[in-house]
């Protein structure tokens, strides 16, 4: 098998080996992926974190041997913004880029040579909390909506879901229908905590939508941007216009 690393802040991956093809979703920085096939510009791939497929451009990966791919760590990076040296120049890439690969802070995959002297964080470590749980979605607040984006630059409503779950080793599929799937079902909103995740669905009982409860009235989640706002036992209510934007359908608890 052959393995890559993405070596830029966010690439995108798309339905269709094309730039006008639609974005399904993205790998971050550091994040490992298998190749499954290959074109001339793109590449087809596999993620490791969360076996979802798709193509990338090839020229927005590095490539890693297979023994160095199978002892990558979980550490990720815990703050919005990251400065790091690639080739000798700086980059800024995003929370939750995957800095697993580096040795005491430095690594040459493929072309390239990296260096990151900013702390790391080993989700292994994690204390999942309340109080954890809302620090770590907070720091997301304002992200704009980006369909099939992973990252505090553009984020879509799973995508988020996923990113903050990943800091406390909690791995989730990548859309809201597949994390609907999984997890202990709460039978009333009143029985909610915090960390537990309510998912919506559209005219035709499809689970579109999914959010972080702070509690049995409060939700924070990608819609427009990350925001928060009110939800009662019909769903969601936009805080700015009143509207109510998401018919609730179920609530699933993962910890």
């Amino acid at each position: 098998m052959a393995f890559v690393i993405c070596i830029v802040p966010a690439a995108p991956i798309r339905k269709e080996d094309a730039h006008r093809s639609e974005m399904i979703s993205q790998l971050l920085f550091g994040e490992l992926a298998e190749v499954l096939e290959e074109t001339r510009s793109f590449t087809r791939i596999r993620c490791a974190y969360d076996g979802y497929e798709g193509w990338c451009q090839s020229n927005q990966f590095a490539k890693i041997d297979e023994a160095k791919a199978n002892i990558i760590s979980k550490a990720i990076t815990p703050d919005w913004d990251t400065i790091i040296s690639v080739n000798g120049g700086s980059m800024h890439i995003p929370i939750g880029s995957s800095l697993g690969f580096l040795e005491n802070g430095e690594a040459v995959i493929d072309k390239f040579s990296i260096a990151c002297t900013a702390n790391s964080y080993d989700p292994e470590t994690a204390m999942i909390s309340a109080d954890a749980i809302k620090a770590k979605s907070l720091q997301y607040l304002n992200t704009p909506y980006l369909w099939g984006g992973r990252s505090v630059y553009g984020i879509d409503c799973s995508g988020f879901v996923q990113q903050v779950f990943r800091y406390f080793n909690i791995v989730l599929p990548r859309d809201a229908y597949q994390q609907a799937g999984a997890g202990e079902l709460v039978g009333f909103l009143q029985e909610a905590q915090c960390g537990d995740l309510a998912y919506f669905d559209n005219e035709e009982g499809r689970i579109t939508h999914v959010g972080i409860l702070f509690n049995q009235d409060t939700i924070i989640h990608a819609s427009g941007k990350v925001r928060i706002d009110k939800i009662d036992n019909m769903g969601i209510v936009n805080g700015d216009t009143g509207e109510r934007t998401h018919k609730l359908r179920l609530i699933k608890r993962y910890f």
